[in-house]
């Protein structure tokens, strides 16, 4: 199994302390957990993409690039791209480059995105959202693959003979499909062969559980091979300690944080409890083996071979947050990676020769 830390870059004040980073200082917090991610063993670190309050993740190539300059090993992963706003023709351009800052480091999630503020920013509208993924996805496809493309695209200006520079190092990039509830999502991931990311962290199992059957039911009616079909999957949140009593003390008043803020919002919070978070969310929190226990049980029912975990402290002290890492490594990862296959590839740069478009690309 392998383990990401991602960020979805939050900027909002602590949910235990009240207090606000400057942006600034935030940025240099998610510099610093990409470091901590790559000192202790982490496989990849993704930033996420959201473009209003209370992100400010709204330039993954930039922030990863950064990251790139800085890291040696870690794989760097977006946490989505969100090609349904993006010109796609722009976003190859940005990632081919980060591509090759990154030395074949770089992989993608994509998706649609979430969230009605930056659908306006983008004049994207709920009706036309799933059709600009995925015909941002498959000319971004296309123009990875191809030295010209010629496409006649409905929500940007045709291509002929198109070039679009720099040629990307790896050949081709991996592309992730992200999905919180989208069958629209899981079928592109299964039409084109590529694995799946369920965020798996604001519901119970069962949604996310029978997305990914989904998605092998589609894998297969698209000729693919099931041993081939990759599933990634999120937590809700993370904290261990030597006992359940310890991470259950440390972690209440982040949840209580978290509570309050969703009240102040007037939304109904999934889980009302702690007790309740930690037993039906997916989220880890408890000793060592109650987080080997809880991956186990949900690998049962999604299969995944790729986890991840958040990168930010989001209401730790910074020495909870590094000694839980830390913790999550020495007795949790070792027993994970025993018992949990990898996926079926190699985790390092695709370098080979470009891949034939599929028919269903040229569309």
């Amino acid at each position: 199994m392998k383990f990401l830390a991602i960020t979805l870059i939050v900027h909002a004040p602590d949910p235990v302390t009240g207090i606000q980073k400057p942006t600034g200082d935030r940025f240099r917090e998610v510099i610093d957990n990409a470091l901590l991610a790559e000192e202790l063993g982490f496989d990849g670190f993704g930033v996420g993409e959201r473009h209003e309050r209370p992100f400010i993740s709204s330039s993954p190539p930039v922030v990863l690039s950064h990251l790139a300059a800085l890291t040696s090993r870690i794989r760097l992963f977006t946490a989505v791209t969100t090609l349904s706003l993006l010109d796609p023709v722009r976003a190859y351009e940005d990632y081919a480059t980060l591509d090759h800052l990154s030395a074949g480091r770089l992989e993608l999630i994509i998706g649609k995105g979430n969230g009605t503020a930056q659908r306006e920013l983008f004049h994207v509208t709920p009706e036309d959202q799933w059709d600009r993924n995925a015909e941002g996805y498959e000319l971004f496809r296309r123009i990875w693959r191809q030295d010209k493309v010629t496409a006649s695209p409905r929500f940007r200006p045709a291509l002929t003979d198109a070039e679009v520079w720099p040629r990307p190092l790896q050949r081709p990039v991996r592309v992730w499909h992200g999905s919180a509830t989208s069958r629209e999502s899981v079928d592109l991931a299964a039409r084109y062969g590529d694995p799946l990311f369920s965020a798996n962290v604001t519901h119970p199992i069962e949604p996310y559980a029978e997305l990914i059957r989904h998605y092998r039911e589609r894998w297969e009616a698209y000729g693919h091979d099931p041993a081939r079909a990759v599933v990634g999957a999120g937590t809700a949140g993370y904290y261990a300690a030597r006992t359940s009593q310890e991470a259950i003390a440390a972690y209440r008043p982040v949840f209580e944080g978290h509570l309050a803020f969703q009240k102040q919002l007037n939304l109904e919070p999934v889980f009302p409890t702690l007790e309740d978070f930690v037993e039906r969310s997916s989220a880890l929190i408890g000793s060592p083996q109650q987080v080997i226990e809880k991956v186990h049980r949900y690998h049962e029912e999604f299969g995944h071979t790729v986890l991840h975990l958040h990168a930010d402290a989001g209401g730790l002290t910074d020495v909870q947050h590094r000694a839980s890492l830390e913790l999550f490594q020495s007795d949790i990862a070792p027993v994970l990676r025993r018992d949990i296959p990898d996926p079926p590839f190699d985790w390092a740069p695709v370098l080979g020769t470009p891949e034939p478009v599929t028919p269903s690309a040229d569309r």
